[in-house]
């Protein structure tokens, strides 16, 4: 009998609705023809068909079916065709690499082919000349990228930002699943919001107030922050970019204030980097892998900690402005190819590649106790009636003897739930341990928390939340892999900042819980 798998959701095609009088080019037939479905064919991935049918949209196991219509696909000739859609920045650099890396570590050869509006498209071929996938790349933004997706014009989302509610509902409406569920989004590579300017300016560093007051226009003049009596040229990407829609969302918003007019806008980062960093008196928005010659101010707050944008800040988010370079999937089966290329971005060697493309890569790294003076000299000078030698003399004699990973724990404002980046953690650290590679170590998850309130009571949150991240990833990692390792909780509360406790995101910098390995 036919072997049916995953009656999924009914699809909704947005522009041209299909009524069953047109919905008959295909006719997928059991070996012995007992079971026949016919409809309107969506889509074959080398493996599986997927029909409209009066009974909503259906994915039938192509190895128990024969095809009969116009619409049946050649399986001696197919070719898996995958589009991507969404942000220029990862369309340019980023996915091209690993798609090299990926068609290098399989034996495929590749070429690029160029097309109309600045897309492209790889062809992955096999030795013999014949192509086996074909990788189209819509480029343009975070928004376009979700529309294509919610229009089914797209497979994959290319997103520097995470998907919006609206967008939530509408890729729900067009039977798209739950677009935040874990399985419907995986992040591929770290960045970061940092702003620049000239080297010839001196203004070296920046609060996020500042930053915020800046941008939205409050601020105008370069002598309210240290440097010369000169007006601010103010720089930032598209208005419909990730970059700029995460910067407003994430510092903007949260000083109560929009985006101001008086700004240039950018459709290339490269052109904003060359713009700012040739004005003195220019300041713009990029990301941490695209500086070129401009500087990187420092952020800064009122108690004096200073933050640098560097790739294990950007890591473990100690730096406030990360930003995440996501990958969205549609609740629908991809191309067998496909599947094995997004398996692949996440393994080790897709990491050696995304670090050679000039992206913070996601492989976990280990700092010493000599390495964290920076962090261990903000907390004595922290230290207050609440926070005694005493408890910093127990978070020394604790953590002695183990090294910092970069994997560590956020959460969102306002919230208990793990933030984008540290959920893809939780996966991270599961399939770390599942591969052995903690065997015969100890892990000690340790909590921390803000300032705000008594020092006990935030000790008890911190290590809550340390219990929390512990639970999370031993719940998802298999049995076996749990048992070849000692695990460990520990909370040291507000002892060690890593941000001024005075405005909401240093607080939300403070709330994390790190992994100490022995």
């Amino acid at each position: 009998m036919i072997n049916f798998r995953a009656a999924i959701s009914a699809a909704l095609l947005l522009f041209v609705p299909v009524t069953l009088a047109q919905a008959q080019d295909v006719t997928l037939s059991s070996p012995d023809g007992a079971v026949e479905i016919t409809g309107n064919l969506l889509g074959f991935d080398g493996e599986f068909y997927r029909v409209e049918t009066k009974f909503g949209e259906l994915t039938l196991d192509g190895s128990g079916v024969s095809c009969d219509g116009p619409g049946c696909p050649s399986l001696s000739e197919f070719v898996a065709e995958v589009t991507l859609s969404g942000s220029a920045n990862m369309a340019e650099v980023l996915l091209p690499a690993l798609i090299e890396g990926f068609a290098l570590r399989n034996g495929y050869q590749t070429q690029r082919v160029a097309l109309d509006d600045g897309n492209f498209e790889y062809l992955l071929q096999q030795g013999d000349g014949r192509s086996v996938a074909r990788f189209s790349f819509l480029v343009s933004s975070t928004d376009v990228g979700f529309a294509d997706l919610i229009a089914q014009q797209a497979d994959i989302v290319m997103a520097l930002r995470e998907i919006r509610p609206s967008e939530q509902s509408l890729a729900r409406a067009a039977g798209l699943g739950d677009m935040t569920s874990a399985a419907r989004s995986r992040i591929v590579a770290l960045d970061a919001m940092v702003p620049v300017v000239s080297p010839e300016n001196p203004v070296t560093r920046i609060s996020i107030p500042d930053l915020a007051g800046v941008f939205s226009g409050a601020i105008t003049n370069w002598q309210v922050l240290g440097g010369p009596d000169a007006p601010i040229s103010v720089h930032m990407p598209l208005e419909n970019s990730g970059l700029t829609q995460g910067f407003a969302d994430r510092v903007l918003a949260a000083s109560g204030v929009q985006l101001t007019r008086d700004l240039r806008h950018h459709e290339r980062g490269t052109t904003l980097v060359r713009r700012v960093a040739t004005d003195p008196f220019a300041i713009g928005i990029t990301s941490f892998s695209n500086t070129g010659t401009a500087r990187m101010l420092t952020l800064t707050g009122s108690c004096g900690f200073l933050l640098r944008a560097n790739r294990r800040g950007i890591k473990t988010e100690d730096y406030p402005l990360t930003a995440p370079m996501f990958l969205y999937l549609p609740q629908r089966r991809l191309a067998k190819v496909a599947r094995d290329f997004l398996a692949y971005v996440r393994g080790p060697g897709a990491q050696i590649v995304i670090r050679r493309a000039g992206f913070v890569d996601q492989a976990p790294e280990r700092i010493s106790m000599n390495a964290q003076g920076d962090r261990l000299s903000n907390a004595i000078l922290a230290a207050g009636p609440e926070v005694q030698l005493a408890e910093l003399q127990r978070l020394v004699n604790s953590l002695t003897g183990f090294r910092r990973l970069t994997t560590s724990f956020r959460f969102e404002a306002g919230s208990s739930r793990p933030d984008a980046q540290s959920r893809s953690n939780v996966a991270q650290l599961t399939r770390a341990l599942e591969t052995g590679l903690y065997d015969g170590k100890v892990l000690n998850f340790v909590g921390f928390s803000d300032g705000d309130g008594a020092a006990s009571s935030n000790r008890s949150i911190a290590l809550k939340r340390a219990e929390t991240v512990r639970d999370a990833v031993l719940s998802t990692a298999e049995e076996g892999s749990v048992a070849r390792v000692k695990v460990q909780v520990e909370a040291f509360g507000e002892a060690l900042p890593m941000a001024c406790d005075d405005s909401d995101w240093g607080r939300q910098v403070n709330r994390r819980v790190e992994v100490w390995v022995q």
